[in-house]
């Protein structure tokens, strides 16, 4: 009996073997595709948290728009709505960024106190005052900034960039104040500019502001309000014209608005060289103006023989600020 039972029990272990293993191997296999499961979902929450942001869905915001405005929506970086608290912190501190970038973005016609160190920085943060108080600078002309060279983004503090209110301000001047060239020089009205600073740049600001100032001597002198086509009169002429408070070559000259307490008064310019060219050297250009200069006088004196008469050569510094002329002056 003994040796019978030995048998059954062996042959009923031959015949379970194979099915211990079928299970076995099964619960392996599930095992394995529920971890499966498990790391590719990790996976894919991962790849959300790390979206970039110009895979933003339309409808949310970006952080940072071409136009420098906030489009409506979420501050969530992703679609579905999950996010990593950084990335959320992230993105709603671009939106307030570039919220703050289109509320500060400048406002044609406004009116600003700033002294004479803070009108030749290239940024600047003071707030616009009413016009119709104390004011010595206000914007005539919101331009756009040209940031792309061969379609690559430049930096807004880039050479490139920072060079374009150079030349964009003081033409756009001209033709705010009216008149030519020759009275826009002629006068004592001049063009200061503003970029974005980075932080306003990174927000997509792209705006470059020129404001109008009046210089006397080393200093600025208060604006009045309403400047637009103020050179085309004979009385804008007359207040905002360059004179001096003595002769050019006199050791206590300096220029003033002719609506100041003057002795001399610009006549003319004269051309000694075109921008963008070296500078002659001081011999030149002393040379350039001379005649020109001396007939300027007599003819200001109505052709008298006895005359006084003037002429202010441009130095290295003014010329490479771009002042590639010079003046021809007569007593007041």
């Amino acid at each position: 009996m003994s040796g019978r039972r030995r048998a059954r029990r062996s042959l009923r272990a031959r015949l379970l073997a194979p099915l211990v293993g079928v299970v076995a191997l099964a619960l392996v296999v599930g095992l394995g595709l529920l971890a499966y499961r498990l790391v590719g979902a990790a996976r894919s929450g991962s790849d959300v948290a790390a979206e970039p942001s110009s895979a933003v869905p339309s409808g949310a915001s970006s952080g940072a728009t071409p136009s420098g405005t906030t489009p409506s929506g979420s501050g969530s970086a992703t679609g579905s709505g999950s996010t990593s608290p950084s990335r959320t912190a992230s993105a709603k501190a671009s939106d307030t960024a570039s919220a703050d970038a289109s509320v500060d973005r400048p406002a044609q016609g406004a009116c600003y106190r700033l002294g004479y160190d803070a009108v030749v920085s290239p940024t600047s943060s003071a707030k616009a005052v009413p016009c119709r108080s104390r004011h010595t600078t206000q914007t005539f002309d919101v331009a756009e900034l040209d940031s792309v060279v061969d379609g690559h983004l430049l930096a807004v503090d880039s050479s490139y960039v920072s060079a374009q209110g150079a030349t964009t301000c003081p033409a756009a001047l001209v033709d705010y104040l009216g008149g030519s060239e020759e009275r826009w020089r002629l006068s004592m009205l001049r063009s200061v500019w503003f970029t974005p600073s980075l932080a306003e740049s990174d927000a997509g600001a792209t705006w470059l502001r020129c404001d109008v100032v009046l210089r006397s001597g080393t200093r600025l002198a208060r604006l009045d309000t309403g400047l637009a086509g103020v050179l085309a009169t004979s009385a804008g002429r007359q207040e905002y014209g360059m004179c001096g408070t003595a002769r050019p070559s006199a050791s206590d000259f300096s220029r003033v608005p002719c609506g100041e307490t003057h002795t001399w008064k610009a006549l003319s310019s004269v051309d000694v060289g075109t921008a963008g060219g070296a500078y002659p050297g001081r011999k030149a250009a002393r040379a350039a103006g001379q005649s020109t200069c001396e007939s300027a006088g007599q003819a200001a004196a109505g052709g008298s023989l006895d005359f006084e008469w003037g002429y202010e050569w441009p130095t290295r510094e003014q010329w490479q600020a771009g002042q590639t002329w010079g003046y021809c002056w007569a007593p007041a």
